[in-house]
């Protein structure tokens, strides 16, 4: 007869736990829709599983005790507190015009961007590196934020991250049939908002099928060549700039506010990174000294040929998370 299995030990357990952070950051991001308020639940869900890892003993496995911890962190930030949103979520497009401009709304009003390096395996086979990308995609995130967070937790680690319903179930503490239930609902708000699949890998070709569309709006909007720029964009592209609330559609709308109230972009730097599976670009004005600052991070959103959305984060605390430099010098 075999003896009994023994619970794995702390110094066993602990150089296991930094393994996790990333996926759990991914996890956690599509829960609350905030990379700031993602990384601190993580950081919460790491503290308070290093001090109960003494109790973990082994009967599950310790990805799944993870997920666990990090989906109670996640459902008691969201207790109580109205969710992230995008501009277009507060009404139609406006017009061009920078007298209809409001006072910008508080920063946790509005859904955040997510580098790609902080949840993507660096490791995986290119068919899951896909569905990660396409499972932090803009759109998919801001759906989410419609669910409320059990429906959220459902569908996130049955369709995202493939959790059997059973394996769900016992980590919310209910029923199968509960489980297939949320995930209908949730997947019934979805479809409603248009929202493909999260493992819809074909819906967003990857960053680097654009290379030469992107090298020709980087060239274009750093000369103000508003000719050259429009001519890469789809007719009825959105243009969205949180924390404001004005957000404009159509080629026409986007040319005039560049070459109105968005005449100080002229002169700007753009800086290559990656946020929610798209291209992205630190964009720098140029200062009266000959520095170029932080501005906002632009995310862009392409199909086709075509650039079909420009959301520009106005939000500098944005760079240092992406890694972005403070400023570029004119040696620079």
């Amino acid at each position: 007869m075999s003896a009994p299995a023994t619970a794995p030990t702390r110094d066993e357990l602990e150089p296991q736990l930094e393994q996790f952070r990333g996926e759990l950051t991914g996890y956690s991001y599509r829960m609350l829709g905030s990379s700031f308020e993602a990384e601190d639940a993580v950081q919460e869900t790491m503290i308070r599983a290093w001090r109960a890892l003494d109790k973990f003993d082994g009967r599950s496995s310790l990805r799944s005790w993870l997920y666990r911890i990090a989906t109670n962190v996640c459902i008691d930030a969201l207790n109580g507190r109205k969710r992230r949103a995008t501009p277009m979520d507060f009404g139609g497009p406006s017009e061009p015009r920078a007298e209809l401009l409001r006072e910008p709304l508080s920063d946790d009003t509005w859904l955040e961007p997510m580098p790609d390096a902080r949840v993507t395996p660096s490791h995986s086979d290119p068919a899951e590196t896909a569905v990660a990308r396409e499972s932090i995609r803009l759109a998919f995130v801001a759906a989410l934020q419609h669910l409320p967070p059990r429906q959220r937790v459902v569908l996130i680690l049955r369709e995202v991250l493939c959790w059997k319903a059973a394996e769900v179930a016992e980590l919310l503490g209910t029923s199968v049939a509960s489980v297939n239930s949320a995930l209908q609902r949730a997947r019934a708000t979805l479809d409603e908002r248009g929202i493909g699949s999260a493992d819809d890998a074909s819906a967003s070709p990857p960053p680097e099928e654009h290379l030469e569309l992107l090298a020709k709006y980087v060239a274009a909007f750093e000369a103000f060549d508003m000719e050259g720029l429009v001519a890469l964009l789809h007719e009825d592209v959105e243009q969205n700039m949180p924390p404001l609330e004005l957000w404009l559609r159509g080629r026409e709308n986007l040319l005039a506010w560049m070459q109105g109230a968005g005449i100080g972009c002229k002169g700007s730097r753009m800086l290559p990174t990656s946020a929610n599976g798209a291209p992205a670009f630190g964009q720098y004005r140029l200062g009266e000294d000959g520095v170029h600052r932080p501005w906002g991070l632009q995310v862009l959103r392409i199909e086709g040929d075509r650039i079909t959305g420009i959301t520009s984060f106005l939000d500098t605390k944005l760079f240092a998370l992406f890694g972005l430099p403070a400023e570029l010098r004119p040696d620079s």
